[in-house]
């Protein structure tokens, strides 16, 4: 079967099944320049803090990167992507047929927070399909319009099966080139950095709002384990994005820096300023910020 993503836009493709909140589907266009700029065309591209990879999945469907490692150490976040690459017809059956209920809602919670590994296929079926009716995406949120049912919006607001099920099949083609593993993100990027034709990007969870947000959130050793890795590869090719707070600056004092503005739907639509640290092989020019 040849793949073919004609369909999809160039300038910001949507690929991605996953909702995440600050989700950086938006950064395609600058990764885009980056990689082209670095003469980095055809690289393997690796997020160690995954989640929804929106960027990092337009970057393979048009041809920018030939491979895309997506580690997360949530194992449901694994047994999402993995089950798409390895049972892809399995999990678009699930998605067009799934009830779009409290009842089966509170099913799939179950299976979630049950986080059994050894049926990898149904976890990774539970993930998303709470992804997809929790409020903003977020998995440890309740469902769109309340168990109720009398919000504004209903449990079935962003599950449009038919979107859905072709993102899910046009993955499938590429399941060669996607490899989810399940791994510390700093022994990820041990493991990737300096490695020929391999750009990082580095998106961990955040300082503020971190709790609210991620299963594994970050404490501040954490926060500072990870700038002592990125800056001992300060010449290797990556790039990392954070919450714009002070520690970012103290814990990459050495490296250049720069903002820029996200659309955030966690609650509310708002923007939020962000701040991206650039590695030294990444230079002024080619940053596009």
């Amino acid at each position: 079967m040849s793949r073919t993503v004609s369909h999809i836009s160039t300038r910001r493709p949507r690929i991605s099944p996953l909702r995440y909140p600050g989700g950086k589907s938006a950064l395609y266009p600058r990764l885009r320049a980056i990689i082209r700029d670095m003469g980095l065309a055809g690289c393997t591209y690796i997020e160690p803090y995954a989640g929804g990879v929106g960027a990092g999945l337009g970057l393979l469907v048009t041809g920018q990167v030939e491979h895309v490692i997506i580690n997360d150490l949530d194992p449901a976040i694994y047994s999402f992507w993995k089950t798409l690459c390895v049972d892809n017809d399995w999990l678009i059956e699930q998605v067009a047929t799934a009830t779009l209920s409290i009842d089966e809602w509170k099913r799939q919670h179950k299976i979630y927070k049950a986080a059994d590994t050894s049926k990898r296929r149904e976890l990774g079926f539970a993930t998303f399909y709470l992804n997809r009716t929790n409020r903003s995406g977020v998995l440890t949120a309740g469902p769109i319009g309340g168990f109720k049912q009398n919000g504004t919006y209903k449990i079935n607001a962003r599950f449009n099966r038919k979107d859905l099920c072709e993102r899910i099949r046009i993955l499938g083609l590429y399941s060669d080139a996607i490899v989810p593993i399940m791994c510390d993100g700093i022994d990820v990027i041990n493991r990737y950095a300096g490695q020929k034709n391999t750009f990082i990007y580095a998106d961990p969870p955040y300082f503020e709002k971190a709790k609210s947000l991620y299963l594994n959130a970050f404490q501040a050793e954490d926060h500072k384990a990870l700038a002592h890795v990125l800056n001992n590869h300060k010449d290797d090719s990556w790039l990392l994005t954070y919450d714009d707070v002070p520690q970012v600056y103290e814990l990459y004092k050495d490296r250049r820096k720069k903002r820029f503005q996200l659309n955030y739907s966690a609650n509310k639509v708002m923007k939020a300023t962000e701040v991206a640290v650039f590695s030294d092989t990444v230079s002024e020019v080619n940053t596009c910020w």
